[in-house]
């Protein structure tokens, strides 16, 4: 069969993607990622083919310079649990909100151009991450089976589930709803018409241990997925090689805080100065401009690059990061205990459910000091549950079915689901498809 991915131009949605793209193309389908064109690069590293789609959206550009921070800090927050934020009101507006200064901003840029490309090459699956709304869109209007690849806790579901259910209990006449508007609209300027497996997937793709997952929506078909550490292009240092002397404990800020942020929002100097003093070796993983910027670091500071994650776990008695779910899969697929720095959206509730399975804990970015930084690390180096709590967590991740053995399903996912006016390529191989 023919399997497009697609995502918005975000290089860390982009990645924990690929290890399924891998083993939908060893087992002989053809497989596309779509994506604006600025990815295009990443993309073509991976192995995979890329499609540019589209023009470039102007997201992070808008975030960095100020003119989204307010809804980002201040704004509708999805992973809100507060009862009183929860009304039915709150959530109409918030979704009014959020579809046009985010939603909106990242989509509209390829819906039409991602359409034009899968109405020529027919695929029969669309798989897309939960905010690249032209995914489904595409799919309905191609006649493809579509799902949705969930990089974190589906905050999405649980949400869009509230709002139906306050929604139904509203007058007729009272019962806007914001997403469906903008989708239904861009749907039927298609061709099409709006349902909701528009907003949540025919069914959906989890690499979320199941411990870590927030309660299961109803209606929402989950296809378990055991995450596969993937960084993208990397080269394993020599100094890797040389077992640790001492200790060592990684310190990764993530890979997005300079398009989001414009800079790290803990205070990276304050807190490695707070570590000197440990007999230990902390690796900090940092590009080089944000590097040249830090200054002299201490003696017992590697500052490594982005060395791959998934080569410098094994070596590691403890993890240090912002919460970004890339990063703290990678470190529980090696077992690595984590102190879980989180600012918003996923990160604290993700950071909270970890600290929860005692493999880690947390300290909210903006309390961050470098004192309590170095307080909560010594007790992940010195008591032994933390990392036989990651130990448990890595074990449940490992018993998950791997990619390869995944296709199978999403192979009768989709026979079951695209529509069945359109020929259907579930045999064909590679070398009998033509390929654009």
């Amino acid at each position: 069969m023919r399997v497009l991915i697609t995502t918005y131009s975000d290089v860390s949605h982009l990645l924990g993607m690929v290890p399924l793209g891998w083993a939908l193309r060893t087992a002989g389908h053809e497989v596309r990622v779509a994506s604006q064109p600025s990815l295009t690069d990443a993309v073509a590293a991976t192995g995979l083919t890329a499609v540019p789609v589209g023009t470039d959206h102007r997201f992070f550009e808008t975030l960095a310079a100020g003119g989204g921070q307010e809804h980002a800090e201040e704004g509708f927050d999805l992973t809100e649990e507060r009862p009183e934020r929860l009304t039915w009101e709150a959530m109409r507006d918030g979704y009014a909100e959020i579809v046009p200064w985010w939603w909106s901003m990242v989509n509209k840029t390829m819906i039409d151009d991602l359409t034009s490309f899968c109405r020529w090459w027919r695929p029969d699956l669309v798989i897309w991450e939960p905010i690249t709304f032209a995914g489904p869109l595409a799919a309905r209007a191609s006649g493809a089976a579509h799902a949705r690849f969930l990089w974190s806790l589906d905050f999405f579901a649980r949400m869009r589930a509230r709002f139906l259910r306050l929604t139904a209990e509203r007058p007729s006449g009272e019962r806007q709803d914001p997403l469906a508007l903008w989708l239904g609209a861009r749907a039927r300027r298609l061709g099409v018409d709006f349902s909701e497996d528009l907003t949540l997937g025919q069914f959906t793709i989890d690499h979320t241990p199941g411990s870590l997952r927030l309660e299961p929506v109803a209606g929402v078909r989950s296809v378990p997925v055991r995450y596969v550490p993937y960084n993208g292009r990397a080269v394993v240092p020599g100094w890797l090689r040389d077992p640790p002397e001492r200790p060592r404990v990684c310190v990764s800020l993530g890979i997005s805080a300079d398009e989001w942020y414009g800079g790290y929002v803990v205070p990276v100097r304050e807190v490695l100065d707070s570590l000197a003093d440990l007999d230990a070796e902390i690796v900090l993983t940092m590009g080089e401009e944000q590097a040249a910027r830090l200054g002299p670091v201490p003696a017992n500071t590697r500052v490594a690059g982005y060395v791959p994650l998934h080569a410098l776990m094994p070596a590691c008695t403890a993890m240090i990061n912002h919460g970004g779910p890339g990063t703290v899969f990678t470190g529980l697929a090696h077992g690595v205990p984590q102190l879980v720095l989180p600012n918003q959206f996923d990160a604290p509730a993700l950071a909270r459910n970890l600290a929860a399975r005692q493999a880690g804990l947390t300290l909210p970015a903006a309390e961050v000091t470098g004192s309590r930084v170095r307080d909560l690390l010594v007790r992940l180096l010195r008591e032994p549950a933390f990392r036989d709590g990651a130990g448990e967590l890595r074990r449940e991740m490992l018993a998950m079915p791997a990619p390869n053995e995944v296709v199978p399903v999403l192979e009768e996912l989709t026979e079951r689901h695209r529509d069945g006016d359109q020929p259907s390529r579930m045999r064909t191989t590679a070398h009998d498809a033509v390929t654009p």
